[in-house]
């Protein structure tokens, strides 16, 4: 992967308060961490706290607790995404009168019932037909004309982003479909709270899990259309249970504050997460301090790796 010099390295931790940190998400910081750490650069904390009914009371202080439990430090004060929404609104404006993005009224039924074929259903729901496309000037107008709260849709005019990963190598970059950048209570949708948060903080590189390759294409047409500069992506392979799905409540509680609970010492579960990443050999505890010197994101497995089977109580 290309290596940015210490002055220009910018990192992030991004982690969505909405429960408990688990063994996935700590994996997945611990190498942002180190990734950033081990070459001397700036780390951020953003608590990415817009996703709705889906935010738990106390979860970005739980989230802030297991970090400084686990030994991972940032710079700078931190970040909270429910405190930016004029950013959020703004972008979205500008992406409207730039033509990148129009109102849309369609419901999730109604996109349900325009898909032609079970096929064109992607991870995150079917395929936008582009029903509402050119039919609103605005928001306001939308309102008048339905009696509904509109969102915006981004216009996706090309089949592929094509990129290159940090970790995963080149990707195809298939975008399927318009998608949505403004939700219809005006707030942000993911695709476009993040772009704006990474350019606002100079953000340089990004390091998250492999779940979320599938949204880079999309981040990348919302970054050129804003006339901003993208990061290099980093997405590390799934930590997943016995059936090879990724690590959740059905695989038992992998929580860090189960491990706490439990008497549990940060020092175990990050010889954990260094077992899990390839870094330390089973069995040896360690704090994220004592894995810079061998840091390498060539010991790191290409494909998921197992963490349910509850090795740090055994």
């Amino acid at each position: 992967m290309t290596v940015a010099s210490s002055s220009s390295l910018v990192g992030r931790l991004a982690p969505s308060p909405t429960g408990a940190l688990h063994l996935g998400n700590a994996r997945t910081f611990l190498l942002a961490w180190l990734s950033v750490r081990s070459r001397g650069g700036t780390l951020l904390l953003r608590l990415e706290d817009i996703d709705g009914p889906r935010i738990k009371a106390g979860a970005a202080q739980q989230t802030i607790d297991d970090l400084r439990w686990l030994g991972l430090d940032w710079d700078g004060e931190v970040v909270v995404q429910s405190e930016r929404l004029l950013r959020y609104q703004a972008a979205a404006a500008q992406l409207v009168a730039g033509g990148h993005a129009y109102p849309c009224v369609c419901t999730r039924s109604e996109i349900d019932a325009a898909a032609s074929a079970p096929h064109e259903a992607g991870d995150d729901g079917p395929v936008y037909p582009g029903t509402c496309r050119g039919r609103f000037a605005d928001l306001a107008v939308a309102k008048v004309a339905t009696g509904r709260d509109a969102a915006l849709r981004f216009r996706v005019d090309v089949d592929a982003v094509p990129f290159v990963d940090g970790f995963a190598g080149p990707q195809a970059g298939k975008v399927r479909g318009d998608f949505v950048v403004q939700k219809r209570d005006g707030g942000p949708a993911y695709q476009l709270a993040v772009v704006v948060d990474d350019a606002a903080q100079g953000v340089t590189e990004v390091v998250r899990a492999a779940d979320l390759l599938p949204s880079t294409p999309r981040q990348l047409l919302v970054y050129r259309a804003l006339g901003l500069t993208p990061p290099t992506f980093v997405h590390v392979p799934l930590v997943v249970g016995a059936d090879g799905l990724r690590l959740a409540k059905r695989h038992g509680d992998t929580s860090l504050r189960h491990f706490r609970e439990r008497g549990v010492r940060a020092e175990q579960v990050v010889g954990y997460l260094a077992y899990l990443c390839g870094l330390r050999p089973r069995g040896g505890p360690c704090l994220p301090r004592d894995l810079l010197g061998g840091f390498s994101w060539s010991a790191l497995a290409k494909g998921p790796v197992r963490g349910d089977d509850h090795a740090l109580l055994g």
